[in-house]
């Protein structure tokens, strides 16, 4: 119980604290998260949220999971991104559209 109350008054704290007008801006990329381990404030990243598009590196990791193995980033272009490695049958090329989370073309 004591640590609920502790808890309860330490969001109270932070919510005043972010309410002031000149913290404004920066209430926006902070974020409570309550668990097991307490209360721990998470920081928003912002450039990963505005990144638009898909690269190279979820594109092998989308491959991956469409069952090539050992996918390797051949072309980046602003429309598409292709990806080649290696089946069962042998290898084989898979292309993806270069838009937020990577849908096969």
């Amino acid at each position: 119980m004591q640590n609920l109350l502790k808890s309860i008054c330490l969001i109270a704290a932070f919510s005043g604290i972010a309410i002031a007008p000149a913290q404004l801006a920066i209430a926006q990329d902070v974020q409570l998260r309550i668990g097991p381990d307490g209360i721990r404030p998470e920081i928003r990243d912002r450039d990963r949220d505005r990144r638009r598009g898909c690269s190279e590196r979820e594109a092998r990791s989308a491959a991956r999971d469409s069952g090539l193995r050992d996918p390797e980033g051949v072309r980046v272009t602003p429309t598409r991104v292709v990806v080649e490695g290696m089946t069962r049958r042998g290898p084989d090329r898979i292309t993806f559209a270069n838009e937020r989370g990577c849908p096969e073309l």
